[in-house]
């Protein structure tokens, strides 16, 4: 393992690593398990990750999909229990965070939440401000397409009353009014369960993005396996729309 981590971190790592954590429902039913203990399985694989990434791999950047805009039509019990279970990780998690340097930021609309989980979110947030050795960003009631329309909207707001001239709305703009709006865009987007997707994830930050998708259930996916991922990143050529020289 540490040969492992010694090589991909000569390969030069990415900067940011998103993840799409999936599969946790299907982890569950192939063990006859209620799908809340493949959810409390996945939170217990989300800790060994940002654990790994923080202190073994050295990463930047980690952001987490932890629960999207359209996870809210799932059954009320199974929403209740993730409100909880996210609740809970954050609140048990944070004196690790301070400790270790990992600054949480969340992205998304916190205003449907629960107010515990308002409350613990934004406590978690302030007393990691100062961190910077992994910067950590949790997706939560987060939607790509909502996050879109609400930078238009801001900037849209902005023209209507003179405080910006919309000849001016570019691309640096429109990034500037996103969640992400202090976050470099991810180099590696990586799905877990076999599903070939974005799902609402990051439409805009994904536009260079590599991508990776792998049949491993989200509960299963290792820190063995996150170097897998990068591993395969590091041998693609990223060309960014360019012609590569030959010579």
């Amino acid at each position: 393992m540490h040969e492992l981590i010694e090589r991909v971190k000569q390969g030069g790592l990415p900067r940011h690593i998103a993840l799409i954590m999936d599969g946790n429902g299907r982890w569950a039913k192939a063990r006859g398990l209620p799908r809340t203990a493949g959810h409390q399985a996945g939170a217990q694989a989300a800790e060994r990750l940002i654990r790994f990434a923080g202190r073994e791999l050295g990463l930047e950047y980690l952001t987490l999909y932890a629960f999207s805009t359209e996870n809210w039509s799932r059954p009320k019990e199974e929403v209740d229990f993730l409100m909880d279970l996210l609740d809970r990780f954050i609140a048990e998690k944070l004196r690790e965070f301070v400790e270790e340097g990992v600054r949480l930021t969340v992205l998304g609309d916190l205003s449907p939440l629960p107010p515990r989980l308002r409350k613990t979110v934004e406590d978690a947030v302030t007393a990691t401000a100062d961190n910077s050795k992994l910067y950590l960003n949790v997706a939560l009631n987060y939607g790509s397409r909502q996050e879109i329309l609400r930078a238009c909207r801001t900037l849209a707001a902005a023209a209507a009353s003179g405080r910006l001239d919309p000849d001016a709305i570019g691309e640096e703009a429109l990034a500037g009014s996103l969640y992400t709006a202090d976050i470099p865009d991810p180099d590696l987007i990586i799905r877990t369960s076999g599903e070939k997707r974005l799902s609402n994830f990051l439409l805009w930050q994904a536009a260079y993005a590599e991508l990776y998708f792998t049949p491993i259930l989200w509960p299963d996916f290792t820190p063995e396996e996150l170097l897998r991922a990068i591993e395969t990143y590091q041998r693609r050529k990223r060309r960014f729309g360019r012609v590569e020289e030959e010579g």
